[in-house]
């Protein structure tokens, strides 16, 4: 089988491994599509830590940081039950980074951390199941406190994430979705997923959304500006839900703003998206608009670094 592994910041080799054979409670899937996180491949392009304390090793761990993938199931391990060769799968966690990835023609996935899916939707609707249950966390625990429903709801941050937690915002009934980001051409796709009006926070004033004050919200981003913009316009709660590496600050002017942390990774969450896609209430193929081999890793990357795309689909068996 083909598998990548990135051997430097600048360099990849795509090679040829056996195909791996599941063992007890494991399930070999046949990678149909796998997506860029941004997150990841970006940091692992610059060398830069992803979380204070963190580092990088190179060569990286073949077949990584692929982790957002769906595919079909090739086989199953001696004891596995709950699949059966030829089940459309996610994976709905990621397995960490320490064993092969799904950058790869197959992967070894256990099967606590495949989902099956329905049939009927292009790869690229599936492949980012893994993210949205991440966000489905951060959704769940506002709309758990009263937060979305009939609440005027924004977001700060409109890459992939952003974008599907505005999607989760319009299915649970928010009464106005606003989205705010700098990238022109992200504000334009929020609007066609559901966004009531998007906003650039870097020049937007206040007297502009003064009228539409949000209750509630949650950034994607994670940056400090962009986490204290959304504290100092918002009323009632913000969700933290961007990679946190700097420290905010909760000033007097914060008083009765309930601010979420991140909870973790749970099967309900990913069971929760899975829904949502499956109802047509929210919409990731619009995120992977590029379509790639394997052996064109690079050019994927140069896009993301670019600001030119959302995330890459690669096709680990497209030539």
């Amino acid at each position: 089988m083909k598998i990548l592994q990135i051997m430097s910041p600048t360099t990849f080799e795509v090679r040829e491994e056996p195909t791996p054979t599941p063992g007890p409670g494991e399930v070999l899937m046949r990678v149909e599509a796998v997506n860029t996180c941004v997150q990841w491949d970006l940091h692992l392009r610059h060398n830069e830590p992803m979380f204070v304390g963190h580092r990088f090793v190179y060569p990286y761990t073949p077949g990584q940081p692929g982790h957002e993938a769906t595919g079909h199931v090739e086989a199953v391990g001696p004891d596995v039950t709950d699949f059966a060769p030829g089940d459309r799968i996610c994976a709905w966690r990621d397995q960490g980074h320490d064993v092969w990835g799904c950058y790869a023609q197959f992967v070894i996935l256990q099967a606590a951390n495949a989902m099956k899916v329905p049939e009927g939707l292009p790869a690229e609707a599936w492949a980012s199941l893994e993210l949205a249950m991440c966000v489905a966390t951060a959704m769940v625990s506002l709309r758990d406190v009263g937060a979305i429903a009939g609440q005027c709801f924004g977001v700060t941050g409109l890459g992939p994430a952003g974008l599907i937690a505005l999607q989760m915002a319009r299915a649970e009934g928010a009464a106005e979705v606003l989205g705010f980001d700098p990238i022109a051409e992200r504000r334009e796709i929020a609007l066609t997923l559901g966004a009531d009006a998007c906003f650039d926070p870097t020049t937007v004033s206040d007297a502009e959304i003064a009228p539409r004050r949000m209750d509630a919200g949650i950034d994607c981003h994670g940056a400090r500006e962009s986490v204290e913009w959304l504290m100092d316009h918002t009323a009632r709660t913000v969700a933290l839900f961007g990679v946190q590496r700097e420290d905010y600050i909760y000033a007097p002017r914060h008083a009765g703003l309930w601010v979420l942390g991140y909870r973790g990774h749970f099967r309900e969450s990913a069971e929760y998206a899975r829904d949502l896609i499956a109802a047509g209430k929210l919409d990731m193929a619009e995120f992977s608009r590029v379509s790639l081999p394997l052996e064109r890793y690079d050019e994927g990357i140069d896009l993301l670094d670019r600001r030119q795309a959302l995330k890459i689909c690669y096709r680990p068996w497209q030539s």
